[in-house]
């Protein structure tokens, strides 16, 4: 699993826990509907770091839960 798939699964994970769609992560977090949807449908290959925080923020989870998963202990090399 790269980054960019790790990040679109987690934050699947989250929704899914807090019943959200994208729709509604978009509403709550003030990132562009159009953003996230990028993100949930791999069109994004380098969400950055302050939409990771806005939506985070609208999850009302700290960036660093974010990141404390398996899906980022366990990243593929990204240099080849």
């Amino acid at each position: 699993m790269n980054i960019t798939q790790a990040v679109k699964r987690r934050f699947e994970e989250l929704c899914f826990e807090k019943d959200l769609n994208f729709c509604k992560l978009a509403s709550i977090s003030g990132v562009p509907y159009t953003t996230v949807k990028s993100i949930f449908y791999n069109q994004s290959k380098n969400p950055g770091i302050a939409t990771i925080k806005k939506l985070c923020d609208g999850l009302e989870i700290t960036i660093t839960d974010f990141f404390d998963t398996e899906y980022f202990k366990n990243l593929e090399q990204e240099i080849k």
